[in-house]
């Protein structure tokens, strides 16, 4: 199994914090960074082949990360359209790297390692979801029918989950996945979520949503998110 992190953003809603470095590389109050943080829980669950996609800082971040995770097999793709495209860009441009099992996470999302350690046991295809929390307003969506995820976006609230961009994409579902994320890009189609594509194949792609009830699994997305979730480190709810 492979990881497959997504580091191609601006981060622009951080302000000040993202100014002279990515995102990923924001502090945490538990003396981490989100990467180093997120490297060294795929560690702990013995995935040492990861995939790293860049944007802007490309190189701050591959010399952070080859710091925090000496011993991993650490690959970089940089976008270098990053200012006009999203992450179904940058996952196309490292579509050769990823021949396998995975688990593909934003590079700025906090989560307890349980959750990782749990969602990779998952026997199908499985994306996080939690039944606790209310609906957000702009944040993903998973819409659920029957056992499975139909389809995944900002826009959908009617039989929908909160869910985060935590997959774990056994071999096939992903083929599946990857194939028709090929196609968005030939089409043009560089600017909307991966998801996007996955809603196409959503009944080919079978997809679980696991669901993390109130355990952390969280984007940090503004200086607000970010007091937040130190909040929650601080008082040691999660590990």
């Amino acid at each position: 199994m492979k990881a497959l992190i997504l580091n191609s953003g601006t981060g622009s809603r951080m302000k000040s914090l993202t100014k002279d470095s990515p995102k990923c590389m924001t502090e945490l109050n538990n003396g981490q960074t989100i990467l180093s943080r997120q490297l060294e829980q795929l560690e702990s669950q013995s995935i040492r082949e990861i995939c790293i996609t860049t944007g802007p800082f490309s190189e701050m971040l591959e010399k952070h990360a080859h710091e925090a995770a000496a011993a991993a097999s650490l690959f970089f793709v940089h976008n270098p359209e990053y200012s006009a495209t999203n992450y179904i860009y940058s996952i196309y441009l490292a579509k050769e790297l990823l021949d396998d099992d995975i688990i593909m996470l934003h590079g700025d999302l906090v989560f307890s390692t349980d959750v990782l350690h749990d969602i990779m046991r998952v026997p199908d295809s499985a994306v996080v979801v939690s039944s606790e929390l209310p609906l957000p307003e702009k944040d993903f969506k998973a819409v659920i029918a029957g056992k499975y995820v139909s389809a995944i976006g900002i826009e959908f609230f009617s039989q929908a989950l909160a869910s985060q961009p935590l997959y774990k994409m056994n071999k096939n579902d992903w083929s599946i996945w990857l194939a028709e994320i090929e196609s968005f890009i030939e089409r043009g189609e560089k600017n909307c979520y991966a998801e996007n594509a996955f809603n196409t194949v959503s009944q080919q792609c079978i997809l679980l949503p696991f669901d993390i009830k109130s355990r952390l699994c969280a984007e940090i997305d503004t200086p607000e998110d970010l007091e937040a979730v130190n909040g929650l480190l601080l008082k040691g709810q999660a590990k």
